[in-house]
């Protein structure tokens, strides 16, 4: 596998470059963000981790020009940026994960297995594909063997985080900070009727089923899961 770390900062870098090599990836280092967007798009990676604050052209516009360039590779932003809307408007731009520094390296290495698995997805500028699912993005539409499939923002908001991170185990506190932008009340079930209700929508009439639950774990959207 080979990944591409775009990081401005010396210690970082060559720290995410040095774990990824001894954990079995070939690593190229860009320092800035042309090299890393020339990169990019003249070399096929399987990954990108990627800084949003650079020094010449920042993350999010090098992440909106892949993607306009139709490139499928997934990208992990690695920022100290930590806003909501931080994240939000890094997944709307086609980003697949992101990590907020600072990071423990064994949490940043199983993103990176995580996303790496993900071979069943794919992911364009405005839509995502898992099986017969697919999410217009743009125009926030879901359909399952081309059927229309009526969701509210919440209910799309949730099976777009489900569906760009499959295969993920989501605990129900990140699925509430994540779409409800609240920290998770073990005494509220709210989580679990919204899964309920996006089931019914998304699974109860059609095969495979794709959204399963890991008892007490959490939710996570895959193919090859067993309920």
């Amino acid at each position: 596998m080979k990944l591409l770390v775009v990081e401005d900062e010396i210690k970082t870098g060559e720290y995410v470059r040095q774990g990824l090599m001894e954990s079995g990836f070939v690593v190229d280092l860009a320092r800035t963000g042309l090299d890393g967007h020339h990169l990019a798009l003249t070399e096929d990676y399987d990954l990108i981790i990627l800084d949003v604050m650079l020094p010449d052209v920042d993350g999010w516009r090098i992440l909106q020009a892949l993607r306009e360039a139709k490139s499928t590779t997934p990208v992990l932003f690695l920022t100290a940026r930590d806003s909501v809307e931080d994240r939000v408007k890094g997944l709307e731009l086609g980003a697949d994960d992101y990590l907020i520094k600072p990071f423990a390296f064994s949490e940043l290495l199983a993103r990176v297995r995580t996303l790496l698995r993900r071979g069943t997805m794919s992911i364009f500028h405005d839509q995502l594909q898992v099986a017969d699912l697919v999410l217009d993005i743009p125009r926030r539409r879901a359909t399952r063997q081309e059927v229309l499939i009526n969701l509210t923002n919440k209910e799309f908001a949730l099976l777009e985080l489900l569906v760009r991170r499959q295969g993920e185990v989501l605990p129900r506190s990140l699925i509430a900070s994540q779409v409800w932008d609240m920290n998770f009340d073990s005494d509220t079930n709210v989580i679990d009727v919204a899964i309920r209700r996006l089931r019914a929508k998304i699974d109860d009439a059609f095969e495979p089923k794709l959204i399963h639950t890991v008892r007490g774990m959490g939710y996570m959207l895959d193919v090859s899961s067993a309920n």
